[in-house]
């Protein structure tokens, strides 16, 4: 390896070559086949158990967003640690139910929920809607007086708070089309209030995803807290305060504070309040939990640039192209070739296709290289564009490594695709 690197927790430098636990990164992409994502289960648990701490003594409830990384083996481990889980589709309530997540514990998250949807977590009791619109709030009341079902409701408060992070992933602005403002609130709580089927249980709130900084969240946190007494006042007595999630990663050279730095801070605010904290991280506990291990195919020179071609590309991580999101790309062991500037491209034919431009490796071809920090939003936001099958996953603890999802082959990709029957000649 060229350079020095922040590793992040599950991943080391063992005689200069990167190791996941106890298992090398060359070993497992001479195992497996690149790309390849990997995770170490030690982190997951650590970050995990760092949010539980961080609580102390407070009621409280950790719902992992499930959006971030939700690979079934993953939500299973982090079941039996005990999370909740924070949703946004059927879809990931589904992948929840068969990971052995507990209904009781999800959140359900989103501004589109579908009917069916609402059906399916109501009946399979969810802990709670959180509601974004008047439209969902008497969608939800139809379905539960159709199931003669009492369902469980909080409001998605958009406190106009400044989340100060990329703005396709700032969601608590006025201009976004998350939550409602506290006066839309009010009326929401009070026909919920009002209605024999809607229990108003909570109340909500998510300004942004990685953020870096605890002054978003304490501004958040007040108008939260304003909004609970208003209600208080009112006779409507909420249980519990819903901070969202969106605590970032150290990707690159950012200062991000602790969980317990964060929820001190909340806690400040609302112990006085004596109601259960729920909070919704999904990037903190598996960010930096993971890798995208690629393998270099081709060293091109270009008139002004020089490229590395992988074999990952922005249909395997997105970040890159989508948010110009900067990762650390680093060689799993040393070549001996002289370090120089590389942009570091798939084969995709996107001039957008990149995992990252003026990266300074040490590289010849065939050699293989580690994206860090590819644990959350790698894998969920992969897609199959030029027909590329998704790649594999592999969850390491210790000196063992399970294939958690198992690579695509290109026949998959057509499997649910149907020719038409021949328009009959002469009709």
């Amino acid at each position: 390896m060229s350079h020095h690197y922040n590793m992040p927790n599950g991943f080391g430098d063992r005689e200069g070559s990167l190791f996941c636990e106890a298992v090398s990164a060359d070993s497992l992409a001479q195992r497996f086949g690149t790309p390849l994502y990997v995770y170490s289960q030690t982190a997951i648990t650590e970050a995990f158990a760092e949010w539980t701490k961080a609580f102390g003594v407070a009621d409280h409830l950790i719902c992992f967003a499930v959006k971030a990384n939700s690979n079934i083996a993953i939500l299973k481990l982090l079941a039996r640690l005990g999370s909740g889980f924070d949703i946004v589709s059927g879809g990931e309530l589904q992948r929840v139910l068969a990971a052995g997540g507990d209904a009781a514990k999800v959140v359900f998250s989103g501004v589109g929920k579908s009917g069916a949807e609402i059906e399916l977590a109501l009946t399979a009791g969810i802990r709670c809607f959180n509601v974004e619109s008047a439209s969902e709030l008497a969608l939800i009341e139809e379905i539960a007086r159709r199931l003669n079902k009492v369902a469980p409701i909080s409001v998605r408060l958009n406190p106009d708070v400044d989340a100060k992070t990329h703005h396709y992933i700032s969601t608590g602005l006025k201009e976004n089309k998350f939550g409602v403002n506290a006066e839309i609130a009010k009326t929401l709580y009070r026909a919920a209030h009002e209605s024999d089927v809607l229990l108003p249980i909570g109340i909500d709130c998510h300004i942004g995803s990685q953020l870096t900084e605890i002054e978003p969240f304490s501004d958040s946190v007040k108008h939260l807290k304003n909004l609970v007494l208003d209600l208080r006042s009112r006779g409507i007595n909420l249980q519990h305060i819903d901070i969202g999630g969106g605590l970032g990663i150290q990707y690159r050279d950012e200062e991000v504070p602790s969980a317990k730095a964060l929820i001190d801070s909340v806690r400040d605010q609302l112990d006085e309040l004596s109601m259960e904290l729920m909070i919704e991280p999904g990037r903190s506990i598996v960010g930096n939990a993971g890798a995208l291990l690629t393998r270099v195919m081709v060293i091109k020179e270009g008139e002004k640039k020089r490229f590395a071609v992988v074999d990952a590309a922005m249909n395997d991580l997105l970040r890159p192209a989508l948010y110009s999101a900067w990762q650390t790309i680093m060689e799993t062991a040393p070549c001996g070739a002289e370090p120089r500037v590389y942009d570091v491209v798939g084969p995709v034919c996107e001039t957008g296709d990149f995992l990252g431009k003026d990266r300074k490796l040490g590289i010849t071809e065939g050699d293989l290289l580690a994206v860090l920090g590819a644990g959350a939003y790698g894998f969920t936001m992969s897609s199959n564009y030029n027909s590329r099958p998704r790649a594999a996953e592999v969850l390491v603890s210790g000196t063992d490594a399970h294939v958690i999802r198992k690579r695509e082959r290109v026949e998959d990709l057509w499997a649910n695709e149907c020719l038409p029957e021949p328009i009959a000649s002469g009709s």
